[in-house]
């Protein structure tokens, strides 16, 4: 493998072309036209306009991008995450040009990429699941019927689903009928598919996810856990690994559950295989992402492997070279996902230019990031701009570094997380490990940015910018449609 072209943009684009040079391995960045001035792609060997801003238009081209591969002599695609990462038809089509796919096969995404499928195929293996059912729900009455068995409240979910999508919290047999239209609607829309299932609603669960690698050869290995509970809309903001509440015993079964999900679908590469965890360590099959994840480099600093070496090694055939007793945990790693968003507001996204953009440094800082100083955030990609992660010896170690790294990352002309980032660093729930997937809910209010924090205002004078600005005229209530923010935030 002597060429790799890289189908995605920003900071993971960037991450594998690093790991790629470092392999003797020449890269090749397709980009839209807001992208050209990227750092992506200024720092590929080669790089190649592939259409306009709309990812529907550049990124999500499979055919083309396959097209630049071979006109570039590409030996190899990585899809990095999003966009074509997990299209088992793109992943297929590469295959069938000649080219190598570095990622799982076509077969093992369509068999995870159905979260029915998945419960089926993972259900073989004796994997813990979430009580419910196992196929597409097409009678009404018999669904109700499956339903009072399971007991109230149930999820009915969209097989095809994601980010939150065409899911809906049911809690008694008069809203049921309802709560199954409007899934089946908003999955028919967001994915071409409105089958869904329904199972057991886990109240307040921890949102637990265990980084399993596999080799061709039929060696699967797990590196352990991410607890990644803190999220907005369903989408993750704080990572960390590991867990600070598994203990050693239940760590190792989640660990070989993940591995017998990975081998229920044949899976070979980096893949994720997430877990519902209730207060009794009892956890349950949520779903697998058959990619590299946003938050990998977690993992990454607690077992001390480069993830995108590893599938490239993957890729090109090779053995993983270790087994699972040669894994061991060091020390503790977070993650802050530093997203063009506004706490202030509902976590409603930003947009403007990064009049001031200076990363932290120092001893146990990493940043993951595709920006620089003066650079407008685009309105089209999601507005992720930085991963700021922090490493310590111990979980406060890395939490103290981590609030120390807030308070050195400068950021003006934009609203970002970052101060949200130092709340969540000070509180006491997250500090003793005592929180779930409604950490938000229960505690955060935008009010608290304000008071009683003298770190929020060392962070905020440079990273959140004006912090407290209304957008005159804004709904602060959560909004169905997170696209449509980008406009509201345009207009305001």
């Amino acid at each position: 493998m002597k060429k790799i072209l890289i189908a995605n943009r920003g900071e993971i684009a960037l991450r594998v072309m690093r790991t790629a040079k470092e392999m003797g391995i020449k890269t090749v960045a397709v980009f839209s036209e807001a992208d050209r001035k990227a750092l992506h792609v200024r720092y590929a060997d080669e790089a190649v306009c592939i259409g306009p801003p709309p990812s529907n238009q550049s990124y999500l081209l499979g055919d083309k991008i396959i097209e630049v591969a071979k006109s570039v002599g590409a030996d190899a695609i990585h899809p990095g995450y999003g966009f074509l990462s997990e299209n088992a038809h793109f992943t297929r089509k590469v295959k069938e040009a000649g080219l190598i796919f570095i990622g799982p096969s076509a077969e093992s995404m369509e068999i995870m990429g159905s979260k029915i499928g998945a419960k089926q195929a993972v259900s073989k293996f004796n994997v813990p699941l979430v009580p419910g059912t196992q196929e597409a729900l097409r009678d009404v009455t018999e669904a109700k019927k499956i339903a009072n068995g399971i007991g109230y409240p149930v999820l009915v979910k969209a097989s095809a689903g994601g980010g939150g999508k065409g899911m809906r919290v049911v809690n008694s047999e008069d809203e049921f009928e309802e709560a199954i239209r409007m899934a089946q609607s908003e999955a028919l829309a967001s994915f071409g598919d409105d089958a869904v299932f329904i199972e057991k609603f886990v109240g307040s669960p921890k949102h637990i996810e265990i980084q399993i690698l596999g080799d061709q050869h039929g060696n699967v290995v797990y590196l352990f856990e991410r607890e990644c509970s803190i999220q907005r809309r369903h989408q993750k903001l704080v990572e960390e690994a590991p867990s600070s509440c598994l203990t050693p015993e239940v760590r190792k079964q989640m660990g070989e559950a993940a591995v017998n999900v990975a081998k229920a679908s044949n899976y070979y590469g980096a893949g994720t295989v997430e877990f519902l965890v209730d207060n009794d360590l009892n956890f349950y099959f949520l779903e697998m992402n058959t990619r590299l994840q946003v938050e990998h480099p977690v993992t990454e600093q607690i077992v001390g492997l480069d993830l995108v070496k590893e599938q490239i090694r993957v890729a090109r055939g090779e053995k993983l070279g270790y087994s699972q007793d040669d894994l061991k945990i060091h020390g503790h790693a977070i993650e802050l996902r530093v997203c063009a968003e506004d706490p202030m507001n509902n976590f409603l996204p930003d947009i403007g230019k990064l009049n001031t953009y200076k990363t932290p440094q120092g001893y146990g800082v990493r940043v993951d990031d595709s920006f620089e100083e003066g650079m407008e955030i685009p309105i089209q990609y999601d507005p992720m701009i930085a991963k700021l992660i922090t490493f310590g010896a111990t979980r406060e170690e890395a939490i103290q570094r981590m609030i120390r790294a807030i308070a050195d990352y400068r950021i003006s002309g934009i609203e970002t997380t970052l101060s949200f980032g130092t709340f969540v660093m000070n509180h006491e729930a997250f500090i003793k490990g005592d929180f779930d997937t409604k950490f938000i809910e229960k505690y955060f209010n935008p009010e608290m940015l304000q008071k009683n924090n003298p770190e929020l205002n060392v962070a905020g004078a440079y990273s959140a910018g004006n912090l407290f600005f209304q957008y005159e005229g804004k709904d602060t209530k959560t909004q169905e449609n997170p696209t449509s923010n980008w406009a509201l935030k345009r207009k305001g």
